[in-house]
Formats: C-alpha cells, sequence, structure tokens
C-alpha cells in the first residue's frame, strides 16, 4: 500500500491518509480482512507523528471502514459489517454535497454524470497499488 503525502495540500494529512485508505478499499488494493500497518510502523513510514496516523485509524474506525481488534491492529471491514444505518451518514453527505454542486450551478444531468463516472474509474482501476 503506497499512501503519498502532500505537505502543502489545504487538507490535513490524517485526512489524506483516511481518504486513500478509503479509495484503496474501493479499488480492491486494499482487501477485507486485511490489517493495516500499526499505528508506530505507518507513521515512521510515512515519515509523520504517530498522533496523525492514529487520528486517521480513528476516523476510519469511526466510519466503520476499519475495526481496531486487540493484538490484530486495524483491520480492514467488510460490505457485511455495515447496516442500513451506516449508511446514514452517507446520505447526509451525499445531501450536502448535491446541495452544493446545486449552488454552484451543476444540472441534474453534470451530477448524475459525475456520480457514474467516479464509480466508473473506482470499478475500472482495481487493485492499483498507488492510492
Amino acid at each position: 500500500m503506497i499512501i503519498r503525502i502532500e505537505h502543502e495540500s489545504d487538507v490535513p494529512i490524517y485526512q489524506q491518509i483516511t481518504n486513500q485508505i478509503i479509495e484503496g478499499i474501493a479499488r480492491g488494493s486494499i482487501q477485507p480482512g486485511e490489517s493495516l500497518p500499526s499505528v508506530r510502523t505507518f507513521a515512521a513510514d510515512l515519515g509523520i507523528n504517530m498522533h496523525t496516523v492514529n487520528k486517521s485509524y480513528h476516523q476510519l474506525e469511526k466510519k466503520r471502514m476499519i475495526r481496531i481488534v486487540p493484538k490484530s491492529g486495524a483491520v480492514i471491514s467488510s460490505p457485511q459489517d455495515f447496516t442500513e444505518s451506516s449508511f446514514d451518514h452517507l446520505k447526509e453527505d451525499y445531501q450536502l454535497l448535491i446541495a452544493e454542486s446545486l449552488v454552484v450551478g451543476m444540472s441534474t444531468e453534470q451530477i448524475q454524470d459525475l456520480v457514474a463516472s467516479t464509480i466508473k474509474h473506482f470499478k475500472d482501476s482495481p487493485n492499483k497499488e498507488v492510492l
């Protein structure tokens, strides 16, 4: 798993890590049941503070993307781990993104095309190592 940190980005480093792990799962380069590196190891590999990785892992756990398992560390969740109530936060996020898209003048068709092309992007680029 390759994570690329952009230190000059406006996106906080912990959020960059979180986003890239989620994208890796969506692409299939990180599989359900797979363990992520320990916080200490991951931080050392990335050359960043352990607390930054820890914050990312806790954010992923809150989103139920990973489970923190004693002695096993952070394990990628499987689709069966999600329930209908797990989708509620996504519905709220989608609503805000759609509202923002409408405010900037996107049409319904443009929004639908964007969603479809994003899904296609993830389905057409499975198992890529670069996140």
